[in-house]
């Protein structure tokens, strides 16, 4: 992999992108991986197999962001994770409302950056993927 600020390159929006999307898509990956259990009360009464799925989503985001560093897969990946960002949102709202109408668990403070942030994170992987340039890269 050539760094974008050697050899006289310009860095661009998508290189910061993918710089530092990457190691948050990593960590949420490995605390999916390493620490099933702490997401198994947040998932939604209808989905099979919760902790099998927690650890798909685990690998899934994994595999996401080493995929945004191979550039024939950039795109794919930007594309894939900012549309993974919208199928887990749902989780984000009941965990929220959990947590809030019960008193326990995370408050505000968590959940509401939590919750808004969500659209700036389908934007984020996008920009990583490349595919908000309007061009593949």
């Amino acid at each position: 992999m050539r760094l974008p600020w050697r050899d006289g390159q310009r860095v661009r929006p998508a290189d910061i992108a993918r710089l530092t999307i990457a190691p948050v898509f990593v960590a949420a990956g490995l605390v999916h991986l390493l620490r099933p259990a702490a997401f198994e009360p947040v998932m939604p009464a209808g989905v099979p197999h919760p902790h099998l799925v927690i650890m798909l989503t685990g690998a899934a985001e994994l595999a996401g962001a080493a995929a945004l560093f191979i550039p024939k897969l950039r795109w794919l990946a930007g594309t894939m994770l900012a549309l993974y960002a919208v199928c887990v949102y749902p989780a984000n709202i009941l965990h929220a409302v959990r947590d809030l109408s019960t008193g326990t668990g995370l408050g505000w403070a968590y959940h509401y950056p939590r919750l808004f942030a969500q659209p700036f994170i389908c934007w984020w992987a996008l920009a990583a993927g490349g595919v908000t340039s309007g061009r593949r890269l």
